[in-house]
């Protein structure tokens, strides 16, 4: 086995070599004069998604750019590498392929290591198993329907047009900050109301919810289109807690995994599935835009909440909240604050996915003009930015940083050692990412490689966050605590938001570098709290 993993090792440096030469060879000469021209970097940011979690720009040739994938393996020439590097598109189509392949490597390793000890290993419980089942498919289903939303959100509202004028770019910005501003305010108060009467239930309220925010793009009128926004924004604070917090309190209630083993690895699932999912709604979306205009994907996305309510509603089951008490308390917000203030634990962990996310969503609103930029220097100002290929390179990364993830868990790597390397990779990663925007030649070969581990980095923190928060979050307060721990977080992205002419690109990655970092240090001072100490004789 010691023999295989070598030659495993040697073929996935061999790919990665293969992707950064790639990256190394786009030469700033090469100009495509016939290429339509390139939009200026602030209108890319037009059409980028502001949904929270969402990373493709609409891109009316997305989908043929995803699906252009060279065939074959060909020699590592460097003629061949100059030939597929000539254009953005044959660039990442190389990049993406790569990827791939890496990804693939990995789970034939992860795949051979699981057979070799599973004579040596008890059988998955079949309640796990069927917790799984139920969990994934409406998790997934949920989570498209999310994804839909996101390419088109610019564009289904730029499409208004109010007293004979068309929606400006002001009027978005503030339907977008009416979303955020939503899930800070109403989250702590709707995830109360998850853990009080059931966590079912608030994700079936967030189907609906969200259907009704994505049923308002159809209005010409602007104030159900704020309603909307206003909606969808609470549906986003239910999808982001009540879902898991039903899968941990359905995990917490079952004897088959007292440890939490199966816990993790069913987030690892979960999320390196999604990558895939959010590339699939991609195209749905493309497909859904072309038939029905910009509210297409949001009429489509109406149908995905629909099966997924219907499937919770009759595969799950109802969990709430267990008072720590032992007596029939309500959870309360005042409560879930003074359980956050008694356990620095709790503290921790909140403080690591406020910072981080806030990061990973400044990252959203920046990485479109950082890459047209780089684009432009590099092969020149007719050049197109291949946004939906860049976004499949993302998701390519994400599932890599799952499948990475998963790995370790089953090393039995501690995910508070995982997770801390994890985010002093990431903070890395965007710390270069801020210097090559920063830099007048903007080198693509480095801010690529810089977004590419950062990506990875994303895919790796969800699974893991997941994990630590099942640990350390009591369940009497799961979902509340989730919630509140988003205040700080919408409140730093929005600020950034509303400063980011002042800030720039670079000034803007250089904040979520410094959240980074901050996340990292606390991290690692969880990791030295749970290390266990040596007894003492």
């Amino acid at each position: 086995m010691t023999r295989i993993s070598w030659i495993v090792k040697g073929f996935v440096t061999l790919i990665l070599a293969y992707t950064v030469t790639a990256f190394a060879s786009a030469s700033p000469s090469v100009n495509n004069h016939n290429r339509a021209g390139l939009r200026h970097p602030s209108s890319s940011m037009k059409q980028m998604d502001f949904i929270r979690g969402h990373y493709l720009p609409h891109n009316h040739n997305a989908k043929r750019h995803i699906v252009n994938i060279p065939r074959g393996g060909g020699p590592l020439a460097s003629a061949k590498l100059a030939e597929l590097a000539s254009t953005p598109s044959g660039l990442f189509n190389t990049a993406l392929m790569a990827l791939a392949l890496t990804t693939a490597t990995f789970k034939i390793l992860q795949r051979s290591t699981d057979i070799q000890k599973s004579s040596n290993t008890k059988d998955k419980p079949d309640s796990v198993k069927s917790l799984q089942m139920r969990f994934l498919l409406v998790f997934w289903l949920l989570r498209c329907a999310d994804w839909l939303q996101g390419p088109y959100f610019y564009e289904v509202y730029a499409s208004k047009i109010f007293n004979g004028q068309q929606a400006s770019l002001g009027l978005i910005s503030k339907l977008f900050l009416t979303g955020f501003a939503s899930t800070a305010l109403f989250g702590p108060f709707v995830g109360r109301c998850s853990d009080q009467y059931g966590r079912k239930k608030g994700t079936i309220a967030f189907t609906i919810l969200y259907a009704l925010g994505a049923a308002s793009t159809r209005s010409p009128i602007l104030s159900v289109l704020f309603l909307g926004r206003l909606l969808s924004g609470i549906g986003t604070s239910l999808l982001f807690s009540a879902p898991e917090a039903w899968l941990v309190g359905e995990s917490q209630q079952s004897n088959d995994d007292p440890d939490g083993k199966y816990l993790g690895e069913t987030f690892g699932m979960a999320y390196a599935g999604d990558s895939l999912v959010a590339i699939g709604a991609g195209q749905l979306a493309g497909a859904a835009a072309s038939q029905r205009g910009p509210s297409g994907p949001f009429e489509l996305s109406v149908g995905f909440l629909a099966i997924g309510g219907l499937l919770s509603s009759s595969l799950w089951g109802e969990n709430k909240a267990e008072s720590t008490n032992g007596d029939n308390t309500k959870p309360s917000i005042k409560d879930a604050v003074e359980v956050i203030r008694n356990d620095p634990k709790i503290m921790l962990v909140g403080a690591a996915q406020s910072l981080f996310e806030a990061a990973m969503y400044i990252f959203v609103l920046q990485w479109p003009p950082s890459i047209t930029k780089a684009i432009g220097k590099a092969y020149g100002s007719g050049s197109t930015t291949p946004y939906g290929t860049v976004f499949s390179c993302f998701m390519a990364c994400c599932l890599l940083g799952s499948t990475l993830y998963g790995q370790f868990a089953k090393m039995g790597v501690a995910t508070e050692e995982s997770t801390a390397s994890m985010l002093t990779t990431a903070a890395i990663a965007m710390g270069t990412a801020a210097t090559a925007a920063a830099s007048p030649t903007a080198p693509l070969a480095s801010l690529v490689a810089a977004f590419f581990i950062f990506e990875a980095c994303v895919g790796f923190y969800f699974p893991s966050i997941g994990t630590l928060r099942s640990k350390y979050v009591p369940d009497s307060h799961r979902s509340v605590i989730m919630n509140l721990f988003g205040i700080p977080l919408n409140v730093l992205v929005v600020s950034v938001f509303l400063a980011n002419q002042r800030l720039g690109v670079s000034g803007a990655l250089s904040i979520s570098t410094g959240a980074l970092s901050l996340a990292a240090l606390c991290m690692y001072k969880l990791r030295s709290m749970t290390q266990t100490k040596p007894a003492t004789a």
